[in-house]
């Protein structure tokens, strides 16, 4: 199910698994919870569009998933919660059985938050027992599903922020989910670092934890390229707007240009025209565009149809990987607190992790020698390997500890409510 292992002498010492375990579970649902502290019972219920979920039910998903994975079939004498929670908060496991439609989500006010928080507090009691009580043959399988399960709610971590955001943007009054932090960091200019072309080893092959899309390693040739030091800040865009970007055809690829027009696309999503001036919808109430922070919420039509504007293009996956082989992970991820992306300085390959997620030019598909894992853990991801494309690095909403250098999220190419931005690549003739 993933490439994490659990080496046999690390099963030896059940006592550290126990504490290692006990000490992560207990960090990353609390940190859900607090996630969920700013939110009034009304903001947990509603579902502004079908691709986002309402917070109550995020909280309740993660829930399911340690419920049904790990409770049911690995602790003796569980009771599920409630009998129907299975049906309102299974995502999209075939495998598992029937479920709540989707876009449906936010008609959900029963169970109420306190229920959910009820649930919250039944899964992990019955987790601490499951992780003290589990014997030693039983930790080969079971740690792995833990430390899925774990990253599975960090992934809702960041999607309940992401989520919260655009329901936010939908209020005329600009609520804001936290306040203001203001950032220290200066602007940094814009430089191009180059690395040579051959033949490189792609993809997850070594100790910890790994999606299984993230693999097998394998052999990719790569041409010399050159990436751009940092993203494409918020000012480079309006430079894109001011010349007329949104309403140049020949900039689009064919599928972006109609979703353009369709949707009356003339800025990044959130961005407006106030006073005089752009703006945006941030966590923090609306705020005027700092104009050195990287650019959000584009669309990978848009980060595509930028970097023809520029005369340059977007970096294959296999070329940010392997730029950012080696960097530092720390970045501006979710326990800065910023919430936002900010400018950063310094020297080389710079924001490469958190800030904001990174379109690349590659499909979403298969590694060569892929194979989805049997039963519904294997639903994860291989069935996604179709019309979506990756993106690399991380956001100001990822947890802290999350990303890896290897990590391929994915998203469809229309899609502007996660923190998206762009780095440019060009060629080396």
């Amino acid at each position: 199910m993933t490439s994490m292992t659990v080496e046999a002498a690390d099963l030896g010492r059940q006592g550290d698994l126990h504490t290692h375990f006990r000490k992560r579970f207990s960090e990353v649902r609390d940190l859900t919870e607090r996630l969920a502290v700013p939110l009034a019972p009304e903001d947990q219920v509603v579902q502004s569009m079908p691709d986002a979920s309402p917070a109550k039910w995020h909280r309740a998903h993660t829930s399911w998933f340690f419920e049904t994975f790990l409770l049911v079939p690995y602790l003796a004498g569980y009771e599920v919660f409630h009998p129907r929670f299975g049906y309102l908060f299974n995502s999209y496991y075939e495998a598992v059985g029937a479920r709540h439609p989707r876009p449906r989500r936010g008609l959900l006010t029963r169970p109420s938050c306190q229920d959910v928080a009820d649930y919250r507090a039944h899964v992990d009691g019955a987790m601490t027992r499951l992780i003290e009580e589990i014997d030693e043959d039983q930790w080969r399988e079971v740690a792995p599903l833990i430390e899925l399960g774990l990253h599975h709610e960090q992934q809702h971590q960041e999607l309940l922020l992401t989520d919260i955001l655009h329901l936010f943007s939908c209020n005329p009054i600009d609520p804001a989910y936290a306040p203001y932090v203001a950032a220290p960091a200066a602007p940094a200019p814009l430089d191009w670092i180059g690395f040579e072309g051959g033949v490189y080893q792609i993809g997850h092959g070594g100790e910890g934890f790994a999606w299984d899309n993230e693999g097998p390693r394998h052999e990719h040739l790569l041409r010399p390229f050159r990436l751009a030091s940092r993203p494409v800040t918020n000012g480079e865009w309006i430079e894109f707007i001011e010349d007329e970007g949104y309403g140049r055809a020949e900039l689009w690829l064919s599928d972006g240009w109609a979703k353009v027009r369709e949707e009356g696309w003339e800025a990044p999503l959130y961005w407006r025209r106030r006073d005089g001036g752009w703006g945006s919808m941030t966590l923090a109430g609306f705020r005027p565009i700092d104009m050195d922070a990287p650019v959000a919420h584009v669309s990978f039509y848009e980060a595509d149809a930028f970097a023809r504007w520029t005369g340059r293009r977007l970096p294959t996956e296999a070329e940010w990987e392997v730029a950012a082989r080696g960097l530092p992970l720390d970045g501006n991820t979710l326990g800065r607190g910023y919430l936002r992306p900010v400018a950063a300085e310094g020297e080389g390959l710079r924001q490469m992790f958190g800030d904001v997620w990174e379109w690349t030019q590659s499909p979403y598909t298969a590694y060569p020698g892929y194979r989805a894992p049997a039963g519904a853990i294997g639903e994860y991801n291989g069935k996604f390997m179709c019309s979506q494309w990756v993106m690399r690095g991380g956001s100001c909403a990822t947890p802290d500890g999350h990303l890896r250098a290897t990590y391929r999220n994915f998203f469809y190419p229309w899609m502007r409510w996660q923190f998206s931005g762009l780095r440019l690549a060009e060629d080396v003739s």
